[in-house]
């Protein structure tokens, strides 16, 4: 949809539409992650929870004996939304661009920015804490990823040894495919080239012919779906950085209902016309088995 120029000013009819567009946009090209995990949708108010549950395993009935209850681990993770913005100044020269067309590289420029930002909330929630309450005293407490589902970098990248043993975790879990789970694992240009270059990996019984004909990680091969994400955070010393694998209910992602696309002159910027772009987002990690963090030698 185009509008004509009124007096070369940028309208209030095409505000309204830059708005529109930007916000069907974001909720139709969706980021690499987001179709990985659980999108709880639009979220009211600051924050969202969790509930998490733990497992209950029966056991020998004694004839009129007592009966015993098993209690299981329940809690609620507490989720909050932060609030991300963007703003972009636009050359004079390119005002009548924008006005001819609303699905310009502005547009495009800003969806890809929010959807990056998207993609860092996510991996984040995937490898960081998260707050939980006891359901039975109240307790809050910061849950991290336990040992049990790191992989150690030991001096070496991306190998068929670390893929094998994180694939195992989430079967002695309980949360592999066999459990109606799909189980996705991020990776960088570098990885990328590490994979392609193992024989160990490329070769024809472990990997499909047409990943090593096409030059690119198979997007599933080893049971696991690989997602493209170049921004692995690294360790505090460089040593190694975080690839992850994850289930597609590892983590559940809220957007907040402040959502809000402005396009306005800066007075105190000799009227340079700008877009201003500003929303609130949130994701969280459900189960920590569900997870396995993988490292990389950097």
């Amino acid at each position: 949809m185009t509008f004509a120029a009124n007096q070369n000013k940028i309208t209030a009819a095409y505000v309204t539409q830059f708005h529109d567009t930007f916000e069907i946009n974001c909720q139709q090209k969706e980021s690499r992650l987001l179709k990985t995990v659980h999108n709880r949708g639009k979220i009211t108010g600051s924050s969202f929870t969790i509930n998490d549950m733990g497992s209950l395993e029966m056991k020998e009935r004694t004839r009129y004996g007592n009966t015993e209850w098993d209690l299981p681990d329940a809690g609620t993770r507490r989720v909050y939304l932060a609030d991300k913005d963007l703003a972009v100044p636009i050359e004079k020269m390119d005002i009548p661009k924008l006005l001819a067309d609303i699905q310009g590289p502005y547009m495009k420029a800003c969806v890809y920015a929010y959807q990056r930002k998207v993609d860092d909330v996510i991996y984040n929630a995937l490898i960081g804490g998260i707050d939980r309450v006891d359901a039975y005293n109240g307790a809050v407490t910061k849950v991290q990823l336990p040992n049990t589902q790191i992989i150690t970098h030991s001096g070496t990248g991306i190998t068929k040894d670390k893929i094998l043993v994180a694939k195992s975790i989430f079967r002695a879990n309980e949360c592999d495919e066999q459990n109606g789970e799909t189980i996705y694992m991020t990776y960088d240009a570098a990885m990328m080239v590490e994979l392609l270059g193992d024989t160990t990996l490329t070769s024809a019984d472990f990997m499909s012919i047409k990943m090593l004909q096409a030059g690119q990680v198979g997007v599933n091969w080893c049971g696991v779906t690989w997602i493209p994400y170049e921004k692995l955070a690294k360790s505090t010393d460089g040593a190694y950085k975080k690839a992850v694998m994850y289930t597609n209910s590892a983590v559940h992602y809220g957007q907040g209902s402040a959502f809000d696309v402005d396009i306005s002159k800066r007075p105190d910027k000799n009227n340079t016309l700008q877009i201003y772009v500003d929303a609130s987002m949130a994701a969280g990690r459900a189960n920590e088995q569900k997870v396995v963090e993988v490292q990389i030698a950097a």
